[in-house]
């Protein structure tokens, strides 16, 4: 699968971090796709420079919306499967490997990193709306997801050729689980070392945990 696996970082002003994440990856032979969300440093040039396939939006349109568009450009191209990673530097690339012997031993068709068996270094109100969400999305999914709020997957196009993906913020996550489930999709996942940087998070924990919610109540009533 390595020859045809490509890796997609959707991006916000990571130009401290986004450089040398794909010069990683692109030296470790992967065809690396960046989908600059509207950053207004020079996340997109650094990207692009180091070897990125660049897709750039004018304006902050969400991660959802940002891993959408990756998602089309990689499907048009062919590929089997998609690593998604983040581009502030809390994925090792050393673990993809991980992700791709997990996906070959089970049959999965999306394997899912897994945080939760060390919180130690994780934010505290982070660890226990993870494990909320976790729980729930489990529950509703028919399959037990550990860390549903792991950004950090590897995905068959198959799974994404086939189901349908509407949101534009991080309940994606959560949206991708359900529906491939429900189409029938096998999920796995596979423990991984995050590292948490010293930045404030993007996710708002009030905020994103009632669109969760609200998303949640939407689509159980939506087949």
């Amino acid at each position: 699968m390595r020859q045809n696996l490509s890796v997609l970082i959707p991006s916000f002003n990571e130009a401290r971090t986004i450089g040398h994440i794909v010069a990683d990856l692109v030296h470790k032979g992967f065809v690396v796709y960046v989908v600059d969300d509207g950053s207004s440093d020079d996340t997109a040039n650094l990207a692009s420079q180091e070897g990125a396939v660049v897709v750039k939006h004018r304006k902050n349109m969400g991660k959802g919306a940002s891993l959408r568009e990756g998602f089309r450009h990689i499907v048009k191209k062919g590929f089997d499967a998609v690593i998604i990673m983040d581009g502030d530097g809390q994925h090792l690339a050393s673990d993809i490997g991980n992700f791709i012997d997990k996906m070959g031993a089970t049959g999965a068709d999306i394997v899912i990193g897994n945080r939760m068996l060390d919180v130690s270094s994780m934010p505290e109100e982070r660890k226990y709306t993870n494990r909320f969400m976790s729980y729930l999305i489990s529950l509703i999914s028919g399959q037990r997801i550990p860390d549903s709020q792991c950004g950090y997957r590897l995905i068959k196009t198959e799974v994404l050729k086939k189901v349908r993906l509407e949101a534009s913020n991080y309940e994606i996550e959560s949206e991708m689980i359900i529906r491939s489930s429900r189409a029938g999709f096998k999920i796995e996942s596979v423990p991984i070392k995050t590292i948490y940087m010293s930045e404030k998070s993007r996710i708002n924990p009030m905020v994103d945990t009632m669109r969760f919610i609200a998303f949640v109540i939407k689509i159980i009533f939506t087949r």
